[in-house]
């Protein structure tokens, strides 16, 4: 009989209330960016830039905080958490491509220099990657692969900060740019 989950999935369970508290209220903050932003004519005229730099970082808030509730669940068996994480590693890297394409495709005008292209898609897609990797394992070398989504949901959560101060402070002086010259 293979060993309950519990035995290897209670010990983080500390580890991931505090990685999906994290990412609920910076999802929170996200909105709240978001709102304010919205006066801005240039946000308005070009929600490109929203859809290719603020969602995918609420997504990596959304995948954290799902991450850390599908590994606090009271399961039977890590097949369980296995398919879940599995399914999330899956959207994740379809999404991860998903970016990097708009990133440099036609409509957002923008040709992403190497910062952006390396934060807002490569990074991403490696932590989904991981989480694809411990997916698999996770029934076979529970240990290994539960680092391993610990890495990469603490590592999406990191990158959603880094990249939430990057558009705010972007759009800060671009506003403030442009406001002075009114």
């Amino acid at each position: 009989m293979a060993d309950p989950a519990s035995t290897y999935l209670t010990p983080w369970a500390s580890y991931y209330v505090m990685v999906g508290s994290g990412s609920a209220a910076l999802v929170g903050l996200m909105f709240v960016v978001i709102t304010l932003i919205t006066d801005i004519e240039e946000v308005r005229k070009r929600p490109d830039g929203i859809s290719t730099f603020s969602t995918p970082t609420v997504s990596h808030f959304s995948v954290t905080l799902f991450i850390s509730a599908v590994m606090v669940a009271p399961w039977r068996l890590l097949i369980h958490p296995a398919i879940a994480l599995l399914i999330t590693g899956l959207y994740g890297t379809v999404y991860g491509v998903l970016i990097i394409v708009r990133m440099r495709g036609p409509a957002t005008n923008y040709e992403p220099d190497l910062d952006d292209l390396i934060w807002y898609g490569i990074l991403p897609l490696i932590a989904y990657l991981v989480i694809l990797a411990s997916s698999v394992l996770l029934t076979s070398s529970p240990l290994t692969a539960l680092f391993g989504v610990a890495a990469a949901a603490i590592g999406l959560m990191f990158l959603g900060i880094r990249n939430s101060w990057d558009v705010v402070t972007f759009l800060a002086l671009r506003f403030t740019r442009t406001s002075t010259r009114e």
